[in-house]
């Protein structure tokens, strides 16, 4: 397989062209459409200065059009560097000067503020002024070499300052491929998608792990236990943090019934404790697969599937 991550997307995107990918609400996109709009948008993004190796700093809220933003940088050759919506001026201040983005797209309130950090160096525009008048025209992909990088995400900075982690284009095609292998994710599987879009969890490992296999998502805005349960009706997967599954278990609806249609609940990002484990186990008939993974890597290691 191709080191160049855009080139395994668009395998996807041709191969499962009219199925289904995300749903948001009572909108649905297809791989299709979303592949169309892909094309369209690395066009404006290469009209507003956004070049092979160039950083194109992200921090909207968690939409298909966000979504649609993170495929078309990779697609113009780009580096896509994803913030926390709950970053402070002065953080996202100190992230723009460190990392140089030429573009930073923003929400319709933080245009100011995005205009006064980073030594005015950068553009500045919003997701609704990206998108308004696309062209026609799709622009072609950008070619890459596998250790080019893909991506750019800050970590927590538990050691001092927060630091850049470089993902290459292979790091995260070769992630997932590996992924959906182990955790056997078929193009029949439905994700029930509660994570944001700014972390290695909802952005890399979920999203990839759907896309590669032409399985479809469910994009909600939050987790909400009650909505959650809903959608187990006619899904298969869900990924999460343990609080998802404290809440579940906190949720009287949520019953051995209720997950029946369910096939693999995975929990990352923070141990999931030994009780929640078997309390989780008992209520639902399903074990929680658990998994490690860093920002400077993706994921490292997990549970067996039939372990």
């Amino acid at each position: 397989m191709s080191g160049d991550l855009y080139s395994r997307f668009a395998q996807s995107f041709e191969r499962f062209s009219g199925s289904v990918l995300v749903e948001e609400g009572a909108r649905t996109w297809t791989y299709g459409e979303i592949a169309a709009m892909v094309g369209r948008l690395a066009g404006r993004l290469q009209t507003l200065g956004v070049a092979a190796g160039e950083r194109v700093l992200v921090q909207t809220d968690k939409s298909v059009e966000t979504l649609i933003l993170y495929f078309a940088t990779i697609r113009a050759g780009a580096i896509y560097l994803p913030l926390n919506i709950d970053y402070t001026e002065s953080e996202l201040d100190y992230f723009a000067i460190d990392a140089t983005p030429v573009l930073a797209v923003c929400r319709d309130q933080s245009v100011d503020l995005f205009g006064r950090i980073g030594g005015g160096t950068m553009q500045v525009t919003t997701l609704a002024q990206l998108l308004a008048d696309l062209p026609e025209a799709e622009a072609p992909p950008v070619s890459r070499a596998s250790d080019d990088i893909a991506a750019i995400l800050y970590t927590s900075g538990t050691t001092g300052k927060p630091k850049g982690a470089m993902l290459t284009q292979a790091n995260l095609a070769s992630n997932g491929e590996m992924l959906i292998d182990f955790w056997r994710f078929t193009p029949e599987d439905r994700l029930i998608h509660a994570l944001p879009i700014f972390h290695v969890h909802g952005l890399f490992i979920a999203v990839h792990c759907v896309l590669f296999s032409g399985a479809s998502m469910v994009f909600l805005p939050r987790f909400e236990s009650g909505r959650v349960i809903e959608l187990m009706a006619d899904s298969t997967v869900l990924m999460g943090v343990p609080t998802f599954y404290i809440r579940l278990l906190g949720d009287p609806a949520f019953t051995r019934e209720s997950a029946a249609n369910m096939r693999l609940f995975i929990s990352g990002s923070a141990p999931l404790s030994a009780d929640i484990h078997r309390a989780f186990e008992q209520r639902s008939g399903h074990r929680v697969l658990e998994r490690y993974g860093m920002t400077e890597t993706g994921m490292l290691t997990s549970n067996p599937y039939d372990g």
